[in-house]
């Protein structure tokens, strides 16, 4: 039975959009999640549709969707690493493996959520998830807790085969649905495509559909994590 789950991303929504449903699940299941949430999504470039938030609030009113959604997912500890949006990757990785490792003796998660290094299409993606799992490479192996790896680029089915972890979330689909939401400055847009049928990448409309339907995840053993994270 898993009863704590430490969730390791770089931005508000990241939780909810690509694992919200399977966070869910365990927190309906009785679990405790832990999410170290690395910025506040500063720079980002939705602002709401119609706007409603600008450059200078963005950061505040993330904060808020962030503290919505979780409370929506049954999260309970969110705890903001600090970092910048959109310049993790120049980040010391073993300064911010150190800061996740903190967390990981404090707490002894029996897993751990984070992006796939190199399979993240964000690069804040890619280089917190480099982090976490150097964090947990770090450790004992009796410290070290089981890494769920979220990929996401087009090709992860061709390079990493199929997911170790799919993960059925339709009794929790409602629940995605309002964390979703919650997020309204990034979510707006996209629920409203999907709704009314409006989006005109096929591609794009089927992985939305998708993502109200099944989360996917793989093993990551931290000891082939590269050196570096920047594999191409």
């Amino acid at each position: 039975m898993v009863n704590r789950v430490l969730v390791v991303l770089p931005h508000p929504d990241d939780e909810t959009f690509g694992c919200g449903g399977t966070i869910a699940k365990w927190t309906k299941s009785g679990a405790e999640v832990v999410y170290m949430c690395g910025t506040l999504g500063q720079m980002g470039r939705n602002m709401g549709k119609p706007f409603f938030a600008t450059r200078e609030s963005l950061p505040h009113v993330r904060a808020q969707e962030l503290a919505d959604a979780c409370k929506v997912l049954g999260i309970q500890d969110v705890r903001k690493m600090g970092l910048r949006d959109k310049t993790i990757e120049f980040e010391d990785p073993a300064k911010v493996a150190e800061q996740i490792q903190s967390v990981i003796r404090e707490f002894r998660p029996q897993i751990l959520l984070t992006h796939y290094p190199g399979y993240g299409v964000h690069p804040d993606h890619d280089a917190l998830g480099f982090a976490a799992v150097l964090a947990v490479k770090g450790l004992g192996a009796a410290e070290r807790p089981e890494i769920y790896a979220h990929a996401i680029t087009h090709n992860r089915l061709q390079t990493l085969g199929a997911p170790d972890i799919e993960v059925d979330i339709a009794d929790v689909v409602q629940t995605k649905i309002d964390a979703v939401k919650a997020h309204r400055s990034q979510s707006e847009g996209m629920m409203k495509r999907l709704a009314d049928g409006s989006e005109s990448d096929e591609a794009v409309r089927k992985r939305m559909e998708q993502n109200f339907k099944k989360e996917v995840f793989w093993y990551y053993n931290p000891d082939h994590l590269p050196d570096t994270l920047w594999l191409s």
